[in-house]
């Protein structure tokens, strides 16, 4: 906008309306794109709006003032694949090169003097996209493999501290608008640590990997589960009563006895839950499902407690 917006009062002055019109639109739909953004917070459709003006404003600059106005397409290029995604800006930015190209063709001399002119201009604007596309393809590419390692676990593969505290606060939202029930269990591996003294940290990780695939085929594809750090983990159940929640801890951890392996036999789990009933937030929901798996542990482990419902062994 601060760009622009001296050569559109600079060519208004100069009487040169269709360049100081054309400069005058974009400097004015850039500022509703920003302000729309702004407001909405969606960035897609303002980027994409502005992409398209920008490149019909470019190719009207440029049969205006010819020659002169191809250095302006070079900023268009980076503009289009800074603000949309690598393919859609390709597309614009190459629309916009083949209708210079067949402008200039059909009209000599009133962007380029010469068809030597016009190949230079098309080989140097190749590759000013090219570069960019790589570019803003690497960028994106980078940008989603850093959102995965924010919200995932990296050795098992699901949901992280981070992803969990979403999850829950939104379970939570959804119980006090639709009265939706939620349960939440709490996972640790019995004496996992001495697996791991034992046979290493390899033969450790491969434990937690095989829990999570056995955690996964005794729940409920509506179930998430989350790693909370070491051999603790989360199970969110939606939809449950105190008797159900107790009875899905009862199968994982039935599952986990006859299924999870390793070197030195059998691994089992000790399981603490509750219902989300009337807790105030995630934190103490939590807390009160931690406390359960204290109890469970104390118990003897290998056992299941459930708030409001007998402990019992596996």
């Amino acid at each position: 906008m601060f760009g622009v917006t001296p050569y559109a009062v600079y060519r208004l002055q100069e009487r040169n309306w269709v360049v100081g019109l054309t400069d005058t639109f974009l400097v004015l739909g850039t500022a509703f794109a920003v302000i729309y953004a702004w407001r909405t917070g969606n960035t897609v459709r303002p980027g994409q709006f502005l992409a398209f003006i920008y490149s019909l404003g470019g190719f009207l600059v440029t049969i205006k003032l010819g020659i002169n106005g191809l250095f302006w397409l070079y900023c268009l290029v980076l503009f289009n694949f800074f603000v949309v995604p690598p393919l859609q800006s390709l597309i614009a930015t190459l629309t916009t090169l083949v209708a210079v190209c067949i402008y200039g063709w059909l009209r000599p001399q009133d962007i380029f003097e010469s068809h030597y002119q016009m190949m230079s201009f098309v080989v140097t604007y190749l590759m000013a996209s090219l570069f960019a596309f790589v570019f803003a393809y690497r960028s994106r590419f980078q940008r989603r493999q850093l959102a995965l390692l924010a919200t995932l676990d990296p050795l098992t593969g699901i949901g992280n501290r981070r992803t969990m505290d979403e999850e829950l606060d939104i379970a939570i939202a959804d119980s006090q608008r639709y009265g939706m029930s939620f349960g939440l269990l709490v996972l640790d591996l019995d004496h996992f640590k001495s697996v791991n003294d034992r046979y290493g940290h390899n033969v450790g990780d491969r434990v937690l990997i095989d829990f999570v695939r056995v955690i996964k085929s005794a729940s409920r594809a509506s179930d998430r589960v989350f790693r909370l750090g070491g051999e603790e983990f989360v199970l969110l159940v939606p939809k449950v009563d105190k008797a159900g929640l107790a009875g899905a801890a009862q199968h994982i951890q039935r599952s986990v006895a006859l299924q999870l392996r390793s070197p030195g036999g059998a691994v089992t789990v000790s399981i603490g839950g509750c219902l989300l009933a009337d807790h105030k937030d995630r934190d103490e929901w939590l807390r009160e499902a931690d406390v359960c798996l204290y109890e469970a542990k104390e118990a003897g482990r290998n056992c299941t407690v459930i708030k409001g419902v007998e402990s019992r062994s596996g």
